[in-house]
């Protein structure tokens, strides 16, 4: 009965960043990627990094080189929620700041060319439907047990 069934074999699908595997994304130059990336976060690299997102990188740089082998570097907290995730930043621990809390985010490949902040929502999300003010009077008593 075994020899009748075909072997399956678990396959899994390889990241690709416009077309670039991710091994080669991480070795392509920053105006090698500033081309593949969209217009918007182009103008805003060809305008230089400024001190500040570059202190960003050298801090989570640090993290990973410090971090045990097969384990997850330290939380780098940052209020840059304009931070355009590069290929570099694979693999790191952000704590990207929302206005009250640092929501922390691991950073994968599939978030490169995002911003941070996409990442760390800044507002909860209306949970319609739920009993509360402005209900009508009946459902508006919730007991307390």
């Amino acid at each position: 009965m075994e020899a009748l069934l075909p072997c399956l074999h678990l396959t899994f699908r390889k990241f690709s960043y416009r077309g670039v595997d991710l091994e080669q994304l991480l070795d392509v130059s920053s105006e090698q990627f500033m081309e593949m990336v969209s217009c918007r976060a182009r103008r805003k690299f060809k305008r230089g990094l400024k001190r500040k997102p570059m202190g960003l990188i050298k801090k989570l740089r640090i993290a990973k080189q410090t971090a045990p082998e097969g384990e997850k570097p330290d939380v780098v907290k940052t209020h840059l929620r304009n931070m355009i995730i590069v290929p570099e930043m694979i693999g790191s621990i952000v704590g990207v700041y929302n206005g009250k809390t640092f929501n922390q985010v691991e950073i994968k490949p599939e978030m490169i060319g995002h911003y941070l902040g996409e990442f760390s929502l800044t507002y909860k999300p209306v949970r319609h439907g739920r009993p509360g003010m402005g209900a009508t009077n009946s459902s508006r008593f919730i007991p307390l047990k």
